[in-house]
């Protein structure tokens, strides 16, 4: 391979055109070897020869290659030697180029083997189509060689392009030794670099996400460069991929001081692509930029950016004056006079289309790293000196800027600056559309959500993620009819689901009635329909099931009450998701578990659990707590306790969930005593209990009659703080009204009311003057009033008010001292400190 480098490189090395001996044999032999086949053909022969196109005969080996068919393009390009004699780089032109475009190194090798045997020299042209060639195919060694050979005999910046060809195809994580290779010989060769250079090795700093190679190459650009716009933008861009955000600003900085010099035109290619009009000279590599340049370190700062006095940012961003009229001119003087920019507006309307061009998109760059780094205040700052500099934002400004300051300033704040650029005649950009509508979704704000989603027009799969962002809220909101909507506006763009759409379409829609109804022949039916109907989907979209969907699938199955559905799709789950973590495995188990308790399928639920147990999958309090409420409709404190017993085993303690269930299970089988007990226990462990707990036995209390057990726990209740719900008011009147208590029934509702205001007497005195009157009004709408003023989040003040309303309507009388009542005082005495 070696040997073909060398003898390839001899007509761009050499200095001379002297033919060499060898030359002069091959041309010999070429000249009697044309001369063999001339007598052998004959003259109509020697005329198609003459004729025969040299564009076509390549063009006819590209066809091949792109039909897959490598054996016959050999074929074509040994015979197309073969046949002509007098060939020159020119006649493999489009072969190579095609090599690199595909790119096919392979194809390339072969082609140069040839080239050198037929001792064919090759232009620059088409050095830089091996060269890329082998980069893009990932012959980067056989790169290098071809580039340690041609610069043996060059001067360096005849090769530079082929060097930069060669950083440009370093584009794996796997060719940074390459890189450095190539920077080595660059620098041993002392091989200048170009602007082009360093944009190759800017682009390979941020693939191996290093931040320090990034400031090295800074540095070393600045050392001898005063880099043009074009790459000052680029480095805008390389910083901002890492949040370097202060660095970025600097270089933003110097490229507006450069805007308004003339230096700073630009020109448009034949390429149709922007370049400097000033000339890109190579500088001498003088010092070691290869040294680890890729290595990953820890981030630092940009030091002393082109050795001149920058500007920095000042710490507080200005007032950012959006929504307000036009500016008198001497606050526009003033505004000027703070910039950080020592740029006049006036000087900035100088500047060529081109350049302005390149300011805004590094603003947008910098912008959008702000709403990335939750930037929001420097995301004001350069929105603000945009205004300052005559700079017109665009769509994508605004897209930044609108994902920068939402996170921070909410959603109406978002909503403000849309309602800006439609003033302005911008329309928002289907970016910032879904932004405001994810944004929407998670306030609960559906409506608006969905309008801002049906305003949409692209298909990007990007868009899926507000989709799902709005039926992840018609989940918590419960509104399967506006999530079928979604739908539509999903399938009419054309953007397909993904694994989380799935997922949260089965919570959607794999049960009808949950939680207003129980299941029925009917709605198991409607169920089984849609869940088929999802399967379909993802199939036709070749998505598998996740661990979240699985579950969620099983989840809705068992609040439809589709118990042998559910567990056919637990086996379905533990065969497809065998491999998955056994934490989530138990998670799985825990949610048929509590359906099957939840249905009152003990039998079953025990049955899984010992499967659980079977297959060693670990498993957590909430398991335990299941299978202990289990037991309460087996009547079966001993499995309770058991079960208690494998919980403390396993290295876990009971908690208020496991004390309730323990609880229940004494309560089925009407051991009060015990349930007591365990209550007391709750606060020897100090374990503070809540309202279900109480509510709990209070239940069950008034199922059996029980008023002293209700007394004892309503007095508890008092004792430890706890404020009454309203079915603990209905638990216990209705005990005392069925016992025939009627006066004290009334009683305990008066106090129980007054308390689940508040448990505090001076409270309750403060609020006696506007409370009395509430109670007491005669108006024929008082109870719609006291509906109306504290229905939103004070829905048991307003129960208590219509409770003490009720009382005085009855003719009692109302204190608004529970403690002067002598029912409480009674349940004070009998059951408070030291009582049992």
């Amino acid at each position: 391979m070696h040997r073909y480098l060398l003898r390839a490189t001899r007509g761009l090395l050499g200095s001379t055109n002297v033919p060499r001996a060898g030359q002069r044999k091959n041309a010999a032999d070429k000249v009697q070897s044309r001369h063999a086949s001339e007598g052998f053909q004959g003259d109509d022969y020697i005329t198609w020869k003459g004729q025969l196109p040299t564009r076509f005969v390549q063009l006819q080996i590209v066809n091949a290659l792109r039909k897959g068919d490598r054996e016959g393009a050999s074929k074509m390009l040994l015979n197309y030697v073969t046949v002509n004699h007098s060939l020159g780089p020119e006649d493999f032109t489009h072969i190579l180029e095609y090599c690199a475009q595909a790119p096919d190194p392979s194809f390339v090798m072969e082609t140069w083997k040839v080239l050198e045997e037929e001792a064919v020299d090759l232009n620059k042209r088409s050095y830089r189509s091996i060269v890329r060639a082998f980069s893009k195919g990932e012959y980067l060694n056989e790169a290098l060689n071809l580039l340690s050979l041609l610069v043996e005999g060059d001067r360096g910046h005849v090769v530079l392009p082929l060097f930069n060809i060669f950083l440009s195809g370093c584009d794996s994580k796997k060719s940074s030794n390459e890189a450095e290779q190539c920077l080595k010989l660059m620098e041993r060769r002392l091989i200048g670099k170009s602007e082009i250079t360093y944009w190759e090795l800017l682009k390979l700093a941020v693939l191996q996400r290093s931040l320090t190679a990034v400031h090295k190459i800074w540095k070393d650009c600045t050392r001898y460069y005063n880099p043009n716009i074009i790459t000052l933008r680029k480095f805008v861009w390389s910083m901002v991929q890492f949040g370097d955000v202060e660095s970025a600003y600097i270089v933003l900085q110097h490229m507006v001081t450069l805007a308004k010099q003339r230096s700073a035109s630009l020109t448009m290619s034949s390429a149709r692509r922007y370049q400097s009009s000033r000339l890109d000279i190579p500088i001498p590599a003088k010092i070691g930029l290869s040294d680890n340049l890729f290595s990953v370190k820890s981030d630092i700062s940009l030091l002393s950016p082109l050795e001149q006095g920058f500007l920095k940012a000042e710490e507080s961003s200005r007032d950012l004056d959006l929504f307000g009229g036009e500016k008198k001119q001497d606050e526009v003087d003033e505004v000027q006079e703070n910039s950080e920019f020592c740029v006049t507006k006036q000087e900035m309307r100088n500047a060529s289309v081109p350049v302005r061009n390149f300011l805004r998109w590094s603003f947008n760059d910098m912008l959008h790293a702000c709403a990335r780094f939750n930037k929001y205040k420097l995301a004001e700052q350069l929105f603000l000196q945009m205004h300052d500099l005559g700079l017109e934002p665009s769509q994508h400004t605004y897209d930044g800027f609108v994902k920068a300051v939402i996170k921070e300033k909410g959603i109406a704040y978002g909503m403000k600056v849309v309602d800006l650029m439609i003033k302005r005649n911008i329309e928002p950009s289907n970016d910032t559309l879904a932004t405001l509508s994810i944004a929407h979704s998670k306030t609960l704000n559906l409506m608006l959500a969905e309008i801002l989603l049906g305003r949409i027009s692209d298909n990007l799969p990007k868009y899926i993620h507000a989709f799902n962002a709005l039926l992840a809220a018609c989940c918590v909101m419960d509104e399967p009819e506006r999530a079928v909507r979604v739908i539509a506006i999903m399938k009419h763009l054309n953007i397909k689901s993904n694994i989380r759409t799935y997922e949260l379409m089965f919570s959607l829609f794999g049960n009808v009635n949950d939680p207003y109804e129980k299941g029925d022949m009917f709605s198991h039916v409607d169920v089984a329909k849609r869940i088929s109907i999802i399967h379909m989907d993802m199939m036709k979209n070749e998505i598998q099931h996740s661990f979240t969907s699985m579950k969620n699938l099983i989840r809705a199955l068992g609040a439809e009450g589709m118990i042998q559905e559910m567990l056919q799709y637990l086996n379905v789950a533990e065969s497809m998701l065998w491999m998955m973590d056994p934490y989530k495995r138990s998670d799985m188990y825990n949610t048929v578990l509590h359906a099957l308790v939840k249905s009152k399928e003990s039998h079953a639920a025990i049955r899984v659990f010992k499967n659980m147990r079977l297959y060693g999958l670990p498993a957590n309090i909430a398991i335990y707590n299941i299978m202990i409420e289990c037991c309460g409709i087996l009547r079966c404190f001993r499995s309770a306790s058991a079960l208690v017993s494998l919980m403390y085993r396993d290295g876990f303690c009971p908690q208020l969930l496991t004390y309730t269930a323990l609880i229940k299970v004494l309560l089925a089988d009407e051991n009060f005593d015990s349930a007591l007990h365990y209550l007391e226990q709750l606060r020897i462990e100090g374990i503070r209990p809540d309202i279900q707990i109480f509510n709990t036995v209070l239940k069950e209390a008034y199922a059996k009659g029980q008023i002293d057990v209700i007394e004892h726990i309503i007095e508890r209740m008092h004792k430890d703080k706890i404020q009454p719900d309203p079915s603990t008011l209905w638990y216990t009147f209705s005990a005392y009204v069925e016992c025939g208590f009627e006066n004290t029934a009334v009683e305990a509702l008066q106090v129980l009311s007054l308390r689940m205001i508040s448990e505090d007497d001076n409270i309750l005195q403060k609020k006696r003057v506007s409370f009395e009157d509430l109670i007491h009004n005669e108006d024929p709408d008082a109870e719609l009033k006291i509906i109306e003023t504290f229905k939103a989040s004070q829905e048991y003040l307003a129960t208590a008010l219509l409770n003490l309303r009720w009382c005085a309507i009855a003719g009692f009388s109302i204190s608004c001292s529970p403690a002067k009542s002598l029912w409480a005082k009674r349940l004070s005495s009998s059951y408070g400190v030291g009582k049992s």
